[in-house]
């Protein structure tokens, strides 16, 4: 191809799994990372110089329609603006979490001392990264209870020169003294396992056989089982008013508010996301 867009049209024509419009997105995002071509380039008919190294473009399509995620074959994703390094150890961040980060931005955006927050099964890293990056005032600690995730989300921090103390930690066992020492926190935000087994049936094939089960899946007989835990943590580890920030399953809102308030935490709120579902539960502890 001599073109971006003979380029473009080959590889959107090639990808069979997806819809046209997640075709054409992908292009995109390939032609962007590899060629470092932008969407205006496809538009104008960009040519290509002939001394342009290209990828194997046919490798890159075959493993796409084998329902691998195109930000596994690159190695990374956009999340608040910054980028991120993902791999099959950790889930590949999703926009309604960037929601979750912007209401905890929002509500610790005012300068004070001594606030610190948890990320509690922090994947990635991105959201611990994101509020060191846009809160630094704010010391921020994150856990996760697996390795291979820890190491991608320290290596994340260290190229988006992010301050985070990251520790492992199994939130459903909880081993004293909590690293660091510290014995109280201002706020703790989590995007935890939320979905069903029984709801894995209308997944589709790319997070199902490619995303790690143990960051995505919870027993149909338990399906809240995290945000018990990370409330009953709150309990004794929330400071007075201290804030608590979850994703949710869309499915169990008011179960999940529920939780929050037989543990006398005050003035849960279920919010939605951007497409108008239940999302998050907000709560104080007081």
């Amino acid at each position: 191809m001599t073109s971006a867009r003979q380029l473009y049209l080959y590889i959107v024509k090639n990808i069979t799994v997806y819809p046209e419009k997640e075709a054409q997105a992908i292009a995109f995002m390939l032609l962007e990372h590899y060629m470092r071509l932008r969407n205006i380039d496809v538009l104008v008919d960009r040519p290509i110089p002939e001394t342009s190294a290209q990828p194997d473009w046919d490798n890159i399509i075959k493993r796409l329609n084998n329902n691998e995620p195109v930000q596994h074959i690159i190695g990374s994703t956009e999340f608040c603006g910054l980028e991120f390094r993902v791999s099959s150890a950790v889930l590949i961040p999703r926009p309604e979490t960037e929601e979750l980060v912007q209401m905890v931005t929002r509500d610790y955006a005012e300068p004070d001392k001594n606030i610190s927050i948890l990320d509690i099964g922090t994947g990635s890293g991105c959201i611990a990264i994101v509020l060191a990056r846009f809160l630094p005032h704010v010391s921020v600690h994150a856990w996760d209870v697996s390795d291979e995730a820890l190491e991608v989300a320290k290596e994340n921090a260290r190229q988006l020169i992010a301050d985070v103390i990251f520790a492992k930690q199994d939130m459903l066992n909880v081993t004293f003294p909590l690293p660091g020492n510290i014995v109280q926190f201002d706020c703790l935000v989590s995007n935890p396992p939320y979905v069903t087994y029984s709801e894995a049936e209308s997944m589709r094939p790319n997070v199902l056989r490619f995303e790690p089960h143990e960051a995505l899946f919870v027993e149909d007989s338990d399906p809240l089982l995290f945000y018990k835990a990370i409330a009953d943590f709150g309990v004794h580890h929330l400071k007075q008013h201290g804030k608590c920030y979850v994703e949710i399953n869309e499915h169990f809102g008011a179960e999940t508010k529920q939780v929050f308030e037989e543990r006398n935490y005050k003035n849960v709120e279920i919010l939605r996301d951007i497409n108008g579902k239940d999302r998050f539960v907000r709560a104080i502890w007081a």
